[in-house]
């Protein structure tokens, strides 16, 4: 059974990582996942709900943040424990049908994986990724791209019109 019921994680700049004023969404059990159909479904649920620049592969070993799109991470298959916030930030384990929205800004980083690891990534439709890792002089024009970075026109997980509700109280 898909639980749509999501975690909010709040994150503070940390000087480095400026991270973001929204809350990272985490859906445990998004996704009902067999071994068959992780990928898949996962993609399909990006697709449907109008997400794009879907893509596969894992998370970088280094901290790095998208100042330009807010980016949707679903673990298709395996498990991951992420550090999410620059290195004083939140860790979290990851593994099959979770799902976990980054608002634009937000440091991630792998900590560690299974062998069988498989992420599925995707944006809002005219949204692409930057890929800043907390160099000096990167700030102040992150905080001026994040801050011009539009709301999604749906929720990549439920599929709801709009941003995801939780975004839309902040």
């Amino acid at each position: 059974m898909a639980n749509l019921n999501p975690t909010l994680l709040h994150l503070e700049d940390d000087g480095t990582f400026p991270n973001n004023m929204l809350p990272v969404i985490l859906w445990r059990r998004a996704i009902h996942i067999t071994d068959a159909n992780g990928a898949e479904a996962i993609e399909q649920r990006f697709r449907d709900n109008g997400w794009t620049g879907i893509w596969r592969n894992g998370i970088f070993t280094w901290h790095h943040y998208h100042a330009t799109a807010h980016e949707a991470l679903g673990i298709a298959r395996g498990s991951v424990t992420v550090q999410l916030g620059g290195p004083s930030g939140e860790t979290l384990e990851l593994e099959a049908g979770d799902i976990v929205l980054l608002p634009a800004g937000t440091a991630h980083r792998n900590l560690g994986q299974s062998g069988d690891l498989l992420v599925i990534g995707a944006y809002p439709p005219g949204q692409r990724p930057d890929m800043l890792r907390g160099e000096p002089g990167e700030r102040p024009g992150a905080d001026r791209a994040i801050a011009a970075v539009q709301l999604p026109e749906r929720d990549p997980v439920t599929g709801a019109d709009g941003p995801p509700e939780p975004w839309r109280q902040s």
